[in-house]
């Protein structure tokens, strides 16, 4: 292993770090010692602790019950999920409980960052944890909870991943009104932080829901075209081509990946070939199986027609 490689790999698990710092800092920091829930497993583990009054510690409830979920998910999937999403769920949660105990930096009157306009606190933790996951996401890594959920039931059950986030996140979220000290404006809350959430990870990362359509110009096509196929369980379709200024004849790889999946790939790309050559477009608008589903009413029509036989 050379010195840059060494060098990339050192700088990419600094990022890693810092991003799970400041996933933590919106959590522990604005929405918990406020009383606030959002979506997601960390949604989840917020509700458990106002419900427990404390006794259940979210910190340590994320990383517990993403422990659970990656065993099932390697026992379902194989050892689909890396050292860095590991790496990401155990970090974040020591962050939270470092962060967690530090009175100074919670969001609450007397705290560095009081916030006196109650309804802007979900929108900054919103902010942060875009921030947090977007670039967790970018290099590479993952915080677990619903998106290990969604890789599962995406690979046995032909539903988009957008979906599996939103049904999740929206139950999440009604479930802060079963607490007896909650009311509806804590709902409002969290659907508050998740939508300031989806706008800003937009930027950092590409988008909850987009896709990419990646042209790969590489002599090694075949061993690039294997790995889509056979890890990644994508499908992959080989262009003929002719480069124009040397008449030669070329393969073209024509890829469509979801936004979670490109990190990964383009870092594999580089390892097969580092000459390879990628045109990457985002695509806000796929349809098929693994991405989203052509919403043309004829299901519904057709069943009309049946019940009126």
């Amino acid at each position: 292993m050379n010195f840059g490689k060494v060098k990339k790999i050192v700088f990419e698990y600094l990022a890693l770090t810092v991003a799970a710092v400041i996933f933590a800092f919106a959590w522990e920091v604005f929405m918990i010692p406020n009383g606030m829930s959002a979506g997601g497993l960390m949604g989840l583990c917020t509700v458990i602790q106002f419900a427990t009054h404390g006794v259940l510690q979210a910190s340590w409830m994320y990383m517990g019950i993403n422990a659970v979920l990656i065993i099932i998910a390697v026992l379902a999937m194989g050892l689909a999920f890396g050292f860095r999403t590991i790496y990401c769920i155990v970090l974040s949660s020591l962050a939270m409980e470092v962060v967690g105990g530090l009175d100074a930096l919670h969001a609450i009157p007397g705290g560095i960052f009081y916030i006196k306009e109650t309804v802007l606190i979900p929108i900054v933790a919103g902010a942060f944890e875009a921030v947090g996951l977007g670039l967790i996401l970018r290099f590479g890594g993952s915080t677990g909870g619903t998106d290990i959920l969604a890789v599962m039931i995406n690979k046995y059950w032909p539903i988009s991943l957008s979906k599996v986030f939103l049904v999740t996140d929206m139950m999440v979220i009604f479930l802060i009104l079963f607490l007896p000290d909650k009311t509806f404006a804590d709902m409002i809350y969290g659907f508050e932080e998740i939508i300031t959430f989806t706008l800003m990870v937009d930027t950092v990362v590409g988008g909850q829901k987009s896709s990419y359509q990646i042209m790969v110009f590489s002599e090694r096509f075949n061993q690039i075209a294997d790995y889509i196929i056979n890890d990644m369980e994508r499908g992959v379709t080989v262009l003929r081509a002719q480069g124009w200024y040397t008449k030669n004849d070329k393969n073209v790889l024509l890829i469509i990946i979801s936004r979670k999946e490109f990190p990964n790939l383009s870092k594999v790309i580089k390892e097969i070939d580092p000459r390879a050559f990628m045109s990457v477009s985002q695509a806000n608008n796929v349809y098929g199986e693994g991405f989203e589903e052509i919403k043309s009413g004829v299901k519904l029509i057709m069943k009309k027609k049946n019940e009126n036989q």
